[in-house]
């Protein structure tokens, strides 16, 4: 079997010094890697009846595709501002150092759709949390979130404890 921990790449000080950046190029050029992170993502969630998967950009569109695929549900961007064309709901929220947009179609998710929301890494939970928002304003349920890799020393997961939280790799 695949160990998917060999197959993150560990990056020292980037994007800066004294962060650890965990590269998943390596696992997305593996295909029984790949493969695998994407079952492990997905079965918690099967027979769920997930509607839509909403991922955001751009690494929670690798996952978020391939799960919504899995799950047989549809797939929803969230985008940085002026990348989508219709109408669209936006939300501002905090960073590290300094803030944020996110948007998504204002007809993107109907209200009581099922959704999974998925994204490459959980790191504060910052960019979840605005996801999250998104997806509420727009009346959809959210069943579940799916991370590959979680830092689980930031505590972001505490952020969620209304949700089911998943998550296949934990450092």
């Amino acid at each position: 079997m695949t160990d998917l921990y060999e197959l993150i790449r560990n990056v020292p000080d980037f994007p800066r010094p004294g962060i650890q950046f965990k590269d998943i190029t390596p696992l997305l050029r593996h295909p029984a890697g790949l493969a695998l992170a994407v079952e492990l993502l997905a079965n918690p969630f099967r027979g769920r009846n997930i509607d839509i998967v909403v991922g955001a950009e751009s690494r929670g569109f690798i996952f978020g595709t391939a799960l919504a695929q899995a799950l047989s549900a549809g797939f929803v961007p969230i985008r940085k501002p002026k990348k989508l064309p219709a109408d669209k709901v936006s939300i501002t929220y905090d960073l590290e150092y300094g803030t944020d947009t996110l948007e998504i179609h204002r007809d993107a998710i109907r209200a009581g759709e099922k959704c999974l929301l998925v994204d490459d890494l959980l790191a504060t939970g910052g960019t979840m949390e605005a996801c999250c928002g998104l997806v509420e304003k727009l009346g959809g349920q959210i069943l579940g979130i799916a991370v590959l890799i979680e830092l689980q020393f930031l505590n972001a997961r505490n952020k969620f404890n209304r949700y089911e939280m998943h998550s296949v790799l934990k450092y």
